[in-house]
């Protein structure tokens, strides 16, 4: 079982519809794909049409209990573990078990049979839970906006994981909301993947196919008739598979 995180410190910059688009790719591939939405704001629960009814215990105590949580969604092999608002105090959760800072990790365990690929759509900050991803993904797949505060962001995280002495080679950014008209966004298109070695090559660009996923409530990939959101989706999926090792075999 694959643990990909989809994170960013910063917020709106495309962290819930990469998860959604890429969970739909997964399971339409015929990887049994479990998306856990780990944002209060339960944006990625609304995307699937599926009602919020998780606890933070579920976080906590894991196993069979986290079974009785996880949904199916309306896509095969694609299943989800939705938000809930209470989320927001998973923080003074974790803080209060015994390794804080792996009591993710250890309740995914419960799953790793289950399950091919686990997405975890992460909020936007850095605190216990964030640690938590941290050390439960196999890799992080981080959106990043050509524009100068997201840069920044992902300039800090990589100073963090040099700092905790954590493997940088598993942040994995991609270009995201990219609009070429500006030039801003193409100079720091063509010089930050030579400063910070890891990007992937494929960007996604500002689509207002993607924008229209919060009045469909459905991946961009499953639209009908408007192909390009899934052929970019396509193409970045693909290069993650080659990245992160993922076969049918995982």
């Amino acid at each position: 079982m694959k643990i990909l995180a989809i994170y960013n410190i910063k917020g709106g910059v495309g962290k819930t519809v990469t998860a959604v688009n890429l969970a739909h790719l997964a399971a339409s591939q015929g990887f049994r794909t479990l998306v856990c939405d780990l944002d209060p704001q339960s944006a990625t629960t609304f995307y699937f049409r599926v009602k919020p009814k998780a606890k933070v215990k579920s976080l906590i105590e894991g196993g069979k209990f986290l079974d009785r949580y996880i949904k199916e969604t309306d896509y095969p092999g694609l299943d989800l573990l939705p938000a809930d608002f209470s989320f927001r105090n998973l923080d003074i959760a974790f803080a209060e078990t015994p390794k804080p800072n792996k009591r993710l990790r250890a309740t995914l365990k419960g799953v790793r049979d289950d399950y091919d690929l686990v997405l975890l759509d992460c909020p936007p900050n850095l605190t216990k839970l964030t640690e938590n991803v941290f050390h439960a993904a196999d890799y992080l797949v981080h959106p990043t906006i050509p524009t100068t505060l997201s840069t920044r962001t992902l300039i800090r995280l990589v100073e963090f994981f040099r700092d905790e002495g954590l493997d940088e080679r598993r942040i994995l950014p991609f270009f995201s909301m990219v609009e070429k008209r500006k030039s801003l966004h193409r100079e720091l298109m063509a010089s930050l993947p030579r400063e910070m070695p890891g990007f992937l090559q494929t960007p996604v660009p500002y689509l207002s196919e993607i924008e229209r996923m919060g009045v469909y409530r459905e991946p961009a990939t499953a639209f009908k008739g408007q192909k390009y959101a899934a052929r970019v989706y396509g193409a970045l999926w693909e290069e993650l598979c080659q990245r992160v090792g993922l076969t049918e075999n995982t």
